[in-house]
């Protein structure tokens, strides 16, 4: 067998790495739909949903929030399945390996361990969440760590995708690679904000609960918007920079995506600033900034291979 297809992650691999990812990502959009709906204090008891119950029971008094609620508590078992397959998957490649004679990928073992402990203190960060009340400085640490999360997932099928560990070989100057990963930076700012901005507004959590933070509401969402004029400077740089070296066509259509993504929603944002906040185009946003965030971090693995350089 061809030493450079031995050393490839298998595809069934690749799949569950990105099964992962969409999981990761998918939970922060159903968190936000909780938050949306007033649902966070659904289940009012942490491990159990209520008191001697680990389902909703038809005594409760929170309607419809303890099925929402309760639902995205359940999506944690996915996860964790997902975390313990991605762990499996990589014992199982580990031992192929060695029995092969082929170097082990280490940074995706490192990687691979990564969604099962976070699941797991995930879970605790969401009885913390329950058990204070829906303090927003722990909601938005939870919605941070899932954030967190997704880099790591996406980190996981990035680096599945190269032949091995090699040296890194870089497709782009130096001053390209710079402002690429200024642009995850700014990102990553934008996304702080939001979650600041979506705290500090009429969206608190809980149907009854009105634990928000102090900031002014119009005040916050305007330092988001300016860090998303930034963002999109930066962004329109990069478009600029990839005229003046020879790119690859992964670069230009992740740069692409990118713009596609951050127009709609910067639309999207303005929309629902300007028509109330209603909690569609809210959850609709996250999901936005979700997929942005994902496709700002895979620029950067355009921009190097190891092993065989990319075609352009």
């Amino acid at each position: 067998m061809n030493p450079v297809n031995q050393s490839r992650i298998p595809r069934w691999m690749r799949a569950i790495f990105i099964a992962n990812l969409v999981a990761q990502s998918g939970i922060i959009v159903t968190g936000a739909v909780v938050r949306l709906t007033g649902s966070g204090l659904g289940c009012p008891t942490w491990p159990q949903c209520v008191e001697g119950s680990y389902t909703p029971t038809v005594r409760q008094e929170e309607g419809i929030h303890k099925y929402i609620e309760f639902g995205n508590r359940l999506l944690t078992f996915v996860l964790v399945i997902i975390a313990i397959a991605v762990l499996v998957a990589i014992v199982v490649n580990a031992r192929s390996r060695r029995r092969a004679g082929i170097p082990q990928r280490r940074a995706l073992i490192i990687l691979a361990i990564i969604p099962f402990v976070g699941t797991a203190a995930q879970a605790v960060l969401g009885g913390i969440t329950v058990l204070t009340g829906l303090h927003p400085t722990i909601v938005s640490a939870h919605f941070l760590v899932s954030i967190a999360l997704v880099t790591a997932a996406v980190a996981l099928v990035a680096r599945s995708g190269d032949l091995g560990d090699q040296p890194i070989v870089y497709l782009a100057p130096k001053p390209a690679r710079f402002l690429t990963w200024l642009l995850v930076s700014v990102a990553a700012v934008v996304v702080v904000l939001g979650v600041i901005t979506t705290g500090s507004g009429p969206h608190s959590g809980d149907a009854e609960s009105e634990a928000r933070f102090s900031f002014d509401p119009q005040t916050v969402a305007w330092m988001h918007a300016d860090s998303v004029f930034l963002f999109i400077g930066l962004l329109i740089g990069l478009i600029v920079a990839l005229r003046l070296f020879k790119s690859t066509k992964s670069m230009r259509r992740r740069t692409v995506l990118l713009i596609s993504l951050t127009l709609a929603q910067g639309t999207l944002g303005y929309l629902q600033y300007f028509t109330g906040l209603p909690v569609t185009l809210v959850a609709i946003h996250v999901l936005g900034a979700v997929l942005t965030w994902i496709a700002v971090l895979f620029i950067p693995f355009s921009m190097r291979t190891r092993g065989e350089p990319e075609v352009a």
